[in-house]
């Protein structure tokens, strides 16, 4: 027993011990933790590189948190920053690391991104010492094309452990499948392999961290909007009025490469046709009346960056032309490269990289049909589409994006009124809002907060006060359709759904009736006054009359 302990102890010895090797790229977070360390002027060129609000000094970020919980025999970190930058980090960090330099322009780029870490990880695996390594991928670092690249590699040519972290924790990522086994129903089916990397809520998708909202409808909205944020391809944004369409334009462009450069909104609607077309091309000295001297329009403005188009079907039918030639791809010179001419000038040609998001409210193949949208024109702005759910889509959002405009409001109130009582909605209140079916969206929830913040005097502000507010319930008649058609499953209740109509009839005959509940029950129908005021309390309904 003795000698086959003393044997064993020699194999361990002579067993080569298993080397921990992590490997990461460097975040945004990281940089924007060591400038909160930092002093200002080192801040200012940090935050240069690293834009955004810092966390409160002291903070870690996702590499020290890993780096300070867990220990590795090789830490190779990836970057494209400065020397002088590395520097900082590398002392701040406190931590003896490897920083692997790359060349690298674009993060998002998936194809660069492949490209550098199969280089880093095919000359880690020609290591003699490579059959003892344990290969630690580190996930959060970085942005989400790289973590991705991560995934694939490590679960597949280069099998690893995974780590994540958050909020100055860290864990191992446990990854419940193998990636070769479901590509065979990943190409059986790419759009259901699409809504399931679609799954991510707005506020966790950078850029999109406005966009309020839970729903199975609004996360597959931004997770479509989000990767076509990562190309510089035309976005076409579908939905009713009221959606939020300018809003998930803006985040598409802070979720771009384009982030720090332009973004400019035209609303084509709002516009005659001669001032549209200044307004998009600029025009030259004496183009039209009024043209006093040369101006730039809106291609020029948003050069580098994206120019947002709103309800793009709205413009003249010229102007429809005009767009379809600056929006013609230009052989070998990417997606988003523009040629075009000032109004009145054809001599000299612009030549411009923008981003194309457009918007309609209004179905384009029924206005393809009808002659108002050209058909052309529709599939160069939509190279990728992005429809907006309704309001009424998204039942269990309505009540958190309440509570969000109405804490929007009181600020701005706050800020005009001194001594502005803040408001906030009570339980019947909020059971009114999510029940209401708001045929006008966000913009008409927003509006109906706003006049019920006016006209109450309390800091509780209930049903009442928001059913005054809408001037009138959705019109119901030409309506059977979305009514009857309405999504079920996410938070469908079909007993709320017969009340809302319920309620809406009733609340209308009172109206047409005066307040008169016996006139009100012949109108509806109902045998006596009684039965009406039996159900006028059991839904709530109140009711204001002239």
């Amino acid at each position: 027993m003795v000698q086959t302990a003393i044997w064993k102890h020699k194999q361990d010895c002579l067993m080569p011990k298993t080397k921990r090797i992590l490997l990461q790229w460097i975040g945004h977070t990281d940089l924007r933790c060591l400038a909160a360390d930092s002093s200002s002027a080192r801040q200012k060129k940090i935050q240069e590189v690293a834009y955004g609000n810092l966390p409160p000094k002291g903070a870690l970020g996702p590499t020290k948190t890993l780096l300070t919980q867990q220990k590795f025999d090789e830490v190779r970190i990836l970057t494209n920053y400065s020397d002088e930058l590395i520097k900082w980090y590398d002392k701040w960090l406190g931590v003896k690391a490897t920083y692997v330099k790359v060349e690298l322009k674009n993060p998002n780029d998936y194809g660069d991104v492949h490209r550098i870490c199969l280089n880093e990880l095919e000359a880690l695996a020609k290591r003699k010492t490579w059959n003892n390594t344990e290969l630690c991928l580190h996930l959060t670092p970085g942005t989400p094309a790289m973590s991705s690249v991560w995934l694939l590699f490590g679960k597949t040519r280069f099998p690893a452990t995974f780590y994540e972290t958050h909020k100055q924790t860290h864990k191992v990522s446990e990854i419940p499948f193998e990636i070769l086994d479901i590509i065979p129903d990943v190409l059986k089916n790419p759009d259901a392999h699409l809504q399931h990397l679609a799954s991510e809520a707005p506020g966790d998708v950078e850029g999109f961290e406005d966009i309020v909202g839970n729903s199975k409808a609004i996360r597959d909205a931004v997770g479509r909007a989000k990767r076509a944020a990562l190309r510089s391809v035309s976005v076409l944004l579908l939905g009713e009025s009221g959606t939020g369409k300018e809003m998930f334009a803006r985040a598409i462009h802070q979720a771009s490469s384009r982030r720090d450069r332009p973004y400019i909104a035209i609303n084509c609607g709002s516009l005659s046709k001669t001032l549209l077309d200044s307004e998009l091309f600029g025009h030259k000295a004496g183009a039209f009346t009024g043209a006093e001297s040369d101006r730039a329009g809106a291609f020029e403005a948003a050069d580098g960056g994206t120019l947002f188009l709103d309800e793009i079907g709205d413009c003249d039918p010229d102007t429809q032309v005009k767009l379809l030639r600056v929006l013609q791809p230009l052989t070998g010179q990417g997606p988003s490269v523009r040629k075009f001419y000032r109004l009145g000038d054809t001599r000299k040609e612009l030549t411009v990289n923008v981003r194309v998001v457009a918007a309609t409210n209004v179905d384009p193949q029924e206005a393809i049909k009808s002659g108002e949208l050209r058909e052309d024109l529709f599939y160069r702005l939509a190279a990728m589409t992005v429809t907006l759910p309704p309001l009424r889509d998204r039942k269990t959002d309505i009540q958190k994006l309440a509570e969000h405009l109405l804490k929007q409001l009181n600020g701005q109130f706050s800020k005009e009124e001194p001594g502005y009582v803040h408001k906030s909605l009570s339980a019947p209140a909020i059971a009114f809002v999510k029940s209401h079916d708001w045929p006008g969206n966000i913009r008409q929830l927003y509006n109906a907060l706003v006049q019920a913040s006016v006209l109450t005097d309390g800091k509780t502000i209930g049903k009442g006060e928001i059913a005054a507010a809408l001037s009138e319930m959705p019109n119901l008649d030409g309506k059977s359709g979305d009514l009857l058609n309405r999504p079920l499953g996410d938070d469908f209740d079909l007993q709320d759904h017969l009340n809302m109509i319920h309620s809406h009839y009733l609340r209308r005959a009172m109206e047409e009736a005066n307040g008169v509940k016996t006139k009100a029950a012949q109108l509806l129908n109902i045998p006596n006054y009684q039965t009406l005021a039996a159900q006028l309390e059991r839904l709530d309904v109140q009711v204001t009359w002239n």
